[in-house]
């Protein structure tokens, strides 16, 4: 497959990536080295494995994927993104464990991030099966596309941030709102 074409899917699988990256990095009052590296790695890493597991999937299960993949991305990111907006409205109170904030590029929210991010890359392997193409090499260029756009977005947000002031977190959930919701539309 022509590196252009498979670039120009990467750069637009990973799209999700930087935008939910920058509604984290909105989320969280200073984004550090290890939050960046964290969720570069998950969401890229997330990117190339849903791939090949899509590849592997076939033509088979391809009618079946492409029927719901928009209505679990939109569910994921509405969760998280609901999550963050509720806590928007905790800031500054304790809660039981004695934190303020959740960190969203750890645990479950870090990994419900990765697979709303990475469902795209789950029906474009579909799509590479489908068309007896290969899937090591166009899954490694999803893989660190998704890697690049993600630090990007990282670095992004805060500046952005700065600017939103103490409602940054509820931008953030309202990003990643809108971004399930854009992705429902696309395949509506």
């Amino acid at each position: 497959m022509n590196i252009f074409i498979v670039f120009s899917i990467a750069l637009a699988l990973a799209m999700d990536a930087f935008a939910v990256s920058v509604g984290v990095s909105l989320s969280l009052e200073g984004i550090t080295k290890r939050q960046t590296f964290r969720l570069a790695i998950y969401f890229g890493f997330f990117q190339f494995m849903m791939a090949i597991v899509g590849w592997l999937a076939g033509n088979s299960l391809l009618k079946y994927i492409q029927a719901v993949d928009h209505w679990v991305a939109f569910g994921l990111l509405l969760f998280v993104g609901v999550k963050m907006i509720y806590e928007s409205f905790k800031r500054g109170k304790k809660t039981k464990e004695g934190n303020v904030n959740v960190d969203p590029t750890k645990g479950f929210s870090l990994l419900t991030l990765s697979v709303a991010t990475s469902i795209d890359a789950l029906a474009a392997g579909l799509s590479l099966a489908a068309l007896h193409e290969s899937i090591l090499y166009p899954a490694v260029v999803f893989g660190l596309v998704a890697f690049l756009m993600t630090i990007l977005g990282t670095r992004l947000g805060p500046p952005l941030g700065q600017r939103i002031g103490k409602r940054a977190e509820l931008a953030g959930g309202l990003i990643l709102i809108l971004i399930g919701i854009k992705i429902l539309a696309e395949h509506l």
